[in-house]
């Protein structure tokens, strides 16, 4: 695993140790990272906190020109709102933990030009699933059931 997943995954750790949902992301331009967070919907009383978006926005505003050069590293499978910033800003790749636990947007994503790599990393697979099965009713809400 390289040093950027498991950054995206130290920041879903302490989304966990938050008492939030355990999903990280890092947006990763020209080999540095410029931008890392985790979900922050519980924490925050957030409605759009999501680990991807928390990343964007710590990384603070950019020119099109950068987000271009971008790839994104996310735990876990990005959903509908987290994908649709991605074709906003023209993010060309994206790094998926997993997609076992929970599979988002990724045919868009590829539909429209994005790479999409999906590395199926057991920890993240196994932190996705305790907490979803210890914290049902937060995932639900968190992916809109």
């Amino acid at each position: 695993m390289n040093e950027y997943m498991k950054e995206a995954i130290a920041e879903a750790q302490k989304g966990l140790e938050e008492g939030g949902l355990p999903i990280g992301a890092v947006l990763v331009y020209e080999g540095k990272i410029i931008g890392k967070g985790h979900n922050k919907r519980i924490q925050n009383g957030s409605v759009i906190l999501h680990g991807e978006m928390d990343a964007l926005e710590n990384a603070g505003r950019k020119t099109s020109a950068i987000y271009k050069k971008c790839e994104l590293y996310t735990t876990l499978s990005p959903c509908i709102m987290c994908t649709g910033a991605v074709l906003l800003y023209g993010i060309p790749k994206v790094i998926i933990g997993e997609n076992k636990n929970f599979m988002g947007e990724e045919e868009l994503l590829k539909n429209r030009g994005v790479k999409i790599e999906v590395l199926q990393d057991k920890q993240c697979i196994e932190m996705m699933k305790d907490f979803i099965e210890q914290n049902p009713s937060l995932w639900n809400e968190d992916i809109g059931v």
